[in-house]
Order: C-alpha cells, then structure tokens, then sequence
C-alpha cells in the first residue's frame, strides 16, 4: 500500500553528494571542483587537505558523504572509486549596497552556489 520507489538518479557504480548554498561565486567553486575531476577519491582527498583555497573544506566534505554514500548506501568498494564527475550550479544572489559618491548607490553582490560529486566504482584491470 506504499509509494514505489523513486528511481535511482545515478548508475549502479555511481554514489552521489551534493553540498548547498556555500558562500562562493560558482566560478571560484568551479576552480576547486577542477582538482578532483576524474581523480582517485584517495588523490583528490589528499589535494583538498592541501588546498590553500578556503572552500577547499566544504568540498572535502561533499568528497566525503559521497564515499560515505557509496560505502554504505549502495555497497561499493571505496579503494576502486574515482571521481567521476563535479559540477558546479548557481544558487541565489544577496544583494547588498553601499553609498558612493554624489548620491549614488554601489551594488554589492554577494553569490552563492552549490557542488554535486559522483564518485563511481572503477572495474578491475584484469
């Protein structure tokens, strides 16, 4: 008498993350999410702790709970995984302002944006 189950977003081998609302112009997340592309998840973890960007922490987060999800969630090995793909969208906008010369108004934008990570299970060289 339930509702079915939704379908699955990502393949069988595939575990996703996402991580919202991060206080980053998409296009300096997009500099982060560049690092990890098609990495091994061991790589990628280690280029994130060693990051000198600041947004490199919340990244390394999102890493995490997709192999978290991977592990737990569907049953793959987290030795085989790399990261398959990250991708970078845009969130809101807060506008904000300041007073500039002869009466006019400076806009101050303040963006923030969002990283989904899939992580998918490499098969075996034989």
């Amino acid at each position: 008498m339930g509702k079915e189950n939704n379908p699955r977003r990502v393949a069988d081998n595939e575990a996703m993350a996402k991580a919202s609302m991060l206080r980053i112009s998409p296009q300096k997340l997009n500099l982060v999410a560049g690092l990890i592309r098609g990495k091994k998840v061991e790589k990628a973890m280690s280029d994130l702790t060693f990051s000198k960007k600041r947004i490199a922490i919340d990244v390394k987060k999102c890493l995490q709970s997709a192999v978290a999800n991977a592990e737990n969630n569907h049953g793959l090995d987290v030795d085989n995984l790399i990261v398959a793909e990250a991708w970078v969208g845009k969130k809101m906008v807060m506008k904000r302002g300041r007073p500039r010369a002869r009466g006019r108004f400076g806009k101050i934008m303040k963006p923030f944006s969002e990283i989904t990570i899939t992580v998918r299970e490499r098969e075996e060289q034989a």
